[in-house]
């Protein structure tokens, strides 16, 4: 098993078995075999699949590698977790999100169901203090369990578009300093891309009562994305409509959020287990060497 400097010092900070004082308890051959033993079944599907990972064809994600055989090892890469309208259930799931983040997964969450800013709250005759302000005690929890978890918590947030809040959401990490636990992303409707093409007006909506709290040019939230983009990258973008017009799942409600980095997206409470083929290695010859034209897929390799 070839590996480079720096991947030898992740497998050393992050992966490898450590014993009750800290200090390393396995070889990258042993991690493997752990790994190999625990997710298959026959000896010769422990072996083949030992081989591939060794040979760097094909890793399963960092919390297989971490937790494969470890008693209460949880395998997954990242999960998406509803978050109500109310303390119960932001507070739940903040507990929820550090017990995953503790055990080397991220977590994706929807903040479109919570009152705006400064709306009003019955139940103690105070004001809510909007979305914005729970990501940022996210964050904090989040800073917090990445020093004793096994790697940084990874997070993302997503707002719908017509939420009242979405202008300060966008703006939410205009400094760099902040909120740095999270990606943010917009979910992005099919009417809203309509007002944008059509230079029309567009309503962002109370989603405690479904009321009318702002009207504003569509074209001026737009705006803000791509100054957003231009400046850090912040926020993303998320098609939401048609996300939710592929659901395979539709009867099991409808899809919120994704994963941190967004490339699975998942319904509340769902979890992705990721993988990655190394592409380099489906390649015959050198890459060094090969002309990009006289590169060849090896396909049985890959299959």
């Amino acid at each position: 098993m070839q590996l480079t400097k720096n991947a030898k010092k992740v497998l050393e900070m992050r992966i490898l078995k450590k014993d009750e004082s800290g200090e390393i308890d396995e070889t990258a051959r042993g991690m493997l075999f752990r790994v190999s033993t625990a997710l298959t079944n026959v000896i010769e599907e422990q072996k083949e699949f030992f081989d591939v990972m060794e040979n760097l064809y094909f890793l399963p994600n960092s919390p297989c590698l971490m937790n494969a055989g470890i008693p209460g090892g949880q395998l997954l890469a990242c999960f998406v977790l509803p978050i109500e309208d109310n303390m119960e259930s932001i507070m739940e799931t903040l507990k929820d999100a550090a017990l995953i983040h503790k055990s080397g997964g991220g977590t994706g969450f929807s903040f479109s169901r919570l009152r705006p800013e400064n709306d009003t709250v019955k139940t103690t005759g105070g004001v809510a203090s909007g979305p914005v302000s729970f990501m940022r005690m996210y964050d904090a929890v989040t800073q917090e369990i990445k020093q004793g978890g096994k790697r940084r918590g990874a997070n993302i947030a997503v707002l719908r578009v017509d939420h009242s809040d979405i202008l300060k959401f966008i703006d939410c990490k205009q400094d760099n300093k902040q909120i740095n636990n999270f990606n943010i992303s917009v979910a992005i409707t099919d009417k809203f891309m309509q007002a944008v093409r059509k230079n029309k007006d567009f309503d962002l909506i109370n989603p405690r009562n479904g009321e009318v709290t702002k009207t504003l040019p569509a074209k001026e939230i737009w705006d803000k994305f791509v100054e957003g983009a231009w400046r850090n990258g912040e926020p993303g973008i998320l098609f939401i409509d048609t996300v939710n017009k592929h659901n395979p799942l539709p009867e099991l409600g409808d899809i919120e959020g994704v994963n941190p980095c967004g490339e699975s997206v998942l319904l509340n409470n769902e979890s992705c287990c990721l993988g990655s083929i190394n592409l380099a290695k489906m390649v015959k010859g050198n890459l060094l060497t090969l002309n990009v034209f006289e590169q060849v897929v090896d396909y049985n390799l890959l299959k």
